[in-house]
């Protein structure tokens, strides 16, 4: 969708004092400094608290005790980064309200993984998500899934803790844009990637930061408080953040509105230059953004996030209770709500400013991704603490990201890669161990920030590469969820498959986008679903609307709409994963666990009649859900898989209904084609 804005050749200023200086008074200090500290304080506070006492349970899943509110906020601040609160801004400002759509599309991303993901994961007594794939498949696909998570998280976070200081360092002379810049880096301020290889400058005219005393504090503080407090620690300074970031965006909206006209006034504006958008029904994957685009492939990468993903699910079970969990995830709803329309909002607000208040030469030359940050220094100048506000809140949205980072990489590093081989480590030892292998991820987040910086046009890739991995691992999860003739060479396969598919068509994407020497469109300006619901969208929504000649062959592939890719990779993982399972004999000779199926079939026959259901010989069973572990081997704490003779050892129930109750389940039986 291109649309036609007047400030894109704003009236230049009369003079150098529209220039943006620092503005940033001592109170402003102040307000960020207490974020850090405050966030800091939390995570020591649970660390102290049971210092000495903590064991492994506590540590990776707050001992299974958290209530709803807390691990609803967790949850949407885990994928609410800075690069979300900067570019959904811009992203309504440049192209419209369409990208508001993408609201619709969290109904089903999140009501399916209360339903299918949530019950299946808790009623195992999981600990890392990816044991559900040793007791569904094999060992050899459980390290598959955790390899590839870990390849994943890694080069993701030194992104995250890099790219909102690099945003923020927006005094650092602008170039004008060219064609020839490709698709992510123009996400991130383009040929910005490559000055700052050149010249690591300070934060100086916007906020008086320097750019890597920034990183450093971010590594450290997320660093300390998600080693010692565990997750506990890491979901009580999530719902802190969470405020400051609800607060922050509030703060701009309310001055913003005011100071133009009110919100009245704002809507009129956007209405009369065409940036309110209608529905765009058109059913072409290849465009950018339309309601089918936005509304259902937005429901794979949610459910990459919110269904899968380890950061996820580990929330969902340090809830006490399953209802618990699902509450939580029906929580988030609501909250995603508001969150996507504030940014909207600010988007609205920052267009209807910029027709009464010209943009300075400097702010015209800026990257996208710097607009809304030189809109909000440029609205709140002279309000003393109001820009630390905002800063703290941009801040807020990389701390929650980054801690929940550390936090799964060190369960299933723990869980997957190294308990399962030493199960006989004490407590004692685990925890240490734990804490210790988050400091080193820490470490490795920081050194993954300053290669980063040192990467430029390489780092399009290294961002792309979290939304390569997310559909591929949606689809091993559903293939073994929803597919009992599935066997773990079909696993195994299906991911390599999926996996090569996914970075196929995103190296393929960049490499033809920076070799035709020209912006890609928009269908194909942002073909990468990012680790995060808007973090990961947000990220490829800033490319110019350039109106170019259809691309055809291996380039029509190329511009795949980003929204469809985590379907098309999912769906790749599980067509090659059923036809390789079909031809090497499925599950037979292998036994099946039924807890680790969702039957599908069996729940939608019973929303059938009774008669109908009977003329069916549909048949259930209302059974336990412990079912012999002589056959179906049970999960213990320390990541292995055990058989009957170690039953009475679990046989006492943890606290809570679900651990108590008998719940419905399904005789299922493995059909040839």
């Amino acid at each position: 969708m291109s649309v036609a804005v007047s400030t894109s050749a704003p009236l230049p200023p009369a003079s150098d004092t529209n220039m943006v200086t620092s503005t940033f008074s001592l109170v402003d200090y102040v307000v960020f400094v207490l974020l850090l500290v405050l966030s800091l304080a939390i995570g020591l506070y649970h660390a102290y608290r049971g210092w000495g006492r903590h064991t492994i349970g506590q540590l990776l899943l707050a001992d299974r005790k958290m209530g709803c509110f807390p691990v609803a906020l967790s949850l949407l601040a885990t994928f609410q980064s800075a690069v979300a609160i900067l570019g959904v801004p811009s992203e309504i400002y440049r192209f419209g309200t369409q990208y508001w759509f993408l609201g619709c599309s969290y109904f089903l991303g999140l009501l399916i993984p209360a339903h299918v993901f949530i019950p299946i994961f808790y009623r195992l007594h999981l600990t890392s998500a990816y044991e559900y794939l040793e007791l569904r498949f094999n060992k050899a696909v459980r390290v598959c899934g955790t390899v590839t998570f870990i390849f994943q998280m890694v080069i993701y976070m030194g992104v995250v803790l890099y790219a909102p200081s690099l945003a923020l360092n927006a005094g650092e002379e602008s170039q004008p844009l060219t064609p020839s810049h490709s698709r992510l880096g123009k996400t991130f301020g383009r040929g910005r990637w490559r000055r700052v290889c050149r010249k690591e400058s300070n934060l100086d005219q916007v906020t008086g930061f320097d750019l890597w005393l920034s990183v450093l504090t971010l590594g450290i503080v997320c660093t300390v408080y998600t080693a010692l407090g565990g997750l506990k620690a890491v979901i009580w300074t999530d719902v802190f953040q969470t405020l400051v970031m609800f607060l922050g965006q509030l703060v701009v909206i309310i001055v913003g509105s005011a100071k133009v006209g009110g919100l009245g006034h704002v809507w009129d504006v956007a209405s009369q230059h065409g940036l309110i958008s209608g529905i765009e029904l058109d059913p072409d994957p290849f465009v950018r953004h339309t309601f089918w685009t936005l509304a259902f492939g937005g429901v794979f990468m949610m459910l990459s996030l919110y269904g899968v993903n380890q950061a996820q699910v580990q929330r969902y079970l340090s809830s006490r209770t399953e209802k618990a969990a699902v509450l939580s995830c029906y929580a988030v709803f609501p909250c995603q709500q508001v969150v996507l329309c504030m940014g909207c909002l600010i988007g609205l607000v920052m267009f209807a400013y910029y027709q009464e208040y010209p943009m300075s030469t400097q702010q015209t030359q800026a990257a996208p991704d710097q607009f809304a940050l030189y809109f909000v220094m440029d609205l709140l100048r002279g309000l003393p603490g109001l820009p630390g506000l905002f800063v703290a809140c941009l801040f807020s949205g990389s701390l929650s990201t980054i801690s929940s980072a550390f936090n799964s990489l060190a369960t299933v590093t723990v869980e997957d890669l190294i308990r399962p081989w030493f199960p006989h480590f004490s407590e004692v030892r685990a925890t240490m161990l734990s804490r210790i292998i988050a400091f080193g991820y820490g470490l490795l987040c920081l050194g993954m920030a300053y290669i980063s910086s040192q990467m430029g046009p390489v780092l399009q890739a290294a961002i792309s590469i979290f939304g390569m991995v997310g559909g591929p691992l949606l689809g091993l999860f559903c293939l073994g969820m929803f597919f009992p003739c599935a066997n773990p060479p079909g696993a195994i396969v299906g991911l390599l498959a999926g996996l090569i598919m996914a970075f196929w068509i995103g190296i393929g994407s960049i490499v033809t986008s920076t070799g035709s020497g020209r912006a890609p469109t928009p269908s194909n300006g942002s073909s990468f679903s990012l680790p995060s619901n808007l973090t990961a969208v947000t990220m490829a929504t800033l490319t110019p609307s350039t109106t170019i000649s259809k691309p055809t062959g291996l380039q029509r592939l190329y511009s795949l709409s980003y929204l469809w890719y985590s379907a098309h990779n999912s769906t790749t993982v599980i067509v090659v994963g059923l036809a390789v399972s079909l031809l090497s004999g499925g599950m037979r000779g292998r036994t099946l666990n039924p807890r680790t199926i969702y039957p599908v079939l069996p729940k939608l026959v019973a929303l059938l009649p009774v008669s109908c259901q009977k003329r069916l010989h549909c048949k259930t069973l209302s059974q336990d859900l412990s079912v012999d572990t002589a056959v179906f081997p049970e999960k213990v704490s320390n990541g292995m898989l055990r058989g009957s003779r170690d039953k009475e050892a679990m046989d006492v129930p943890e606290e809570g209904p679900a651990h108590q109750g008998i719940s419905p389940t399904f005789i299922l039986q493995e059909t040839s084609l």
